[in-house]
């Protein structure tokens, strides 16, 4: 039986890497950024994350495997905001090194509840400090710093932009030493523990967060009917669940113009990722309350926590 705290290199690192924050405050960015390759989903509504998503970057002896989570929210009033705290939550157990992520200069309510989850977690914690880029006045960050340093014992504190890809060496070199030694636990050129369906279905639904940003609420799901490859041509067919037929209308847009648009920028993405011609097809249903139901979350595949 091989133990994995004895591998036959010494010099291998392997453990889960848990990024966490509150909502919208560059979680997906900066895993993305990390990977090189586009994994999570990202627009500018807060919220947009739902699920954990392994994100596996290896290089030479070492294997991070990040945990991109939904962000933290302060209320839970719906099942489905019970969901993402439960798999944010959950993300924090066993887990070997924690990034916590919070916007620049503005340090809110939120981000004290996300700290008091913090407490009793045994694993060290960086705390990046993103979008510093966007800082107007940078003689303001280093006295930031120093006021955020006082608030844990932070094993590291780190200002960088996911966006901008800045500063992140740093970053995934603190994240390389506080690794412990192990064995890989995934082949070395896996990028993730996701199916090709679930990137799939995440697509579709970035690109509804995109087009309709505050036109839509978060009651939006994408369920995948079809994947199913045919010499050249992958088929995907899904299925757009909303809870009324207004926001169905909203989606399908005038004569069908906006989910003809939805439709465009996903397959072009899907066609980066899965390397493959694509034949996309996409209709709208309406499934009352399901944001508000365990029970539909459940069949939505929404039942890991």
């Amino acid at each position: 039986m091989i133990d994995p705290s004895q591998p036959e290199n010494p010099n291998s690192r392997c453990g889960f890497v848990a990024i966490v924050g509150r909502p919208n405050v560059g979680k997906s960015t900066l895993l993305n950024h990390i990977l090189g390759q586009k994994l999570s989903i990202t627009s500018r509504k807060p919220q947009t994350t739902r699920h954990q998503v392994l994100g596996i970057q290896t290089r030479g002896d070492v294997q991070a495997i990040y945990v991109d989570t939904p962000g933290m929210h302060e209320e839970e009033p719906r099942a489905l905001n019970r969901y993402m705290n439960r798999a944010a939550s959950s993300a924090l157990k066993d887990v070997d090194v924690v990034v916590f992520v919070v916007d620049q200069t503005h340090w809110t309510t939120a981000d004290d509840m996300v700290l008091r989850k913090l407490e009793n977690v045994k694993a060290p914690i960086i705390l990046a400090v993103n979008k510093v880029d966007k800082v107007e006045n940078r003689d303001s960050l280093l006295p930031h710093l120093a006021e955020l340093a006082k608030k844990y014992d932070f094993a590291e504190i780190i200002p960088l932009s996911a966006l901008r890809g800045q500063n992140l060496a740093p970053l995934e070199e603190a994240v390389d030493r506080l690794l412990p030694v192990s064995i890989h636990f995934y082949p070395d050129d896996q990028l993730t523990d996701r199916s090709q369906r679930f990137l799939a279905s995440e697509i579709v639904r970035e690109k509804i967060t995109r087009q309709l940003g505050a036109e839509l609420p978060y009651s939006v799901a994408v369920e995948i009917e079809e994947f199913k490859q045919e010499g050249m041509v992958l088929h995907i067919a899904a299925l757009i669940l909303v809870e009324r037929e207004g926001q169905k209308k909203i989606i399908i847009g005038d004569k069908g113009e906006r989910i003809r648009r939805i439709g465009q920028e996903a397959r072009i993405d899907m066609e980066k990722l899965f390397d493959s011609k694509i034949m996309l097809r996409l209709w709208v249903k309406v499934k009352k309350g399901w944001a508000d139901s365990d029970r539909a979350l459940k069949s939505l595949g929404m039942d890991d926590f």
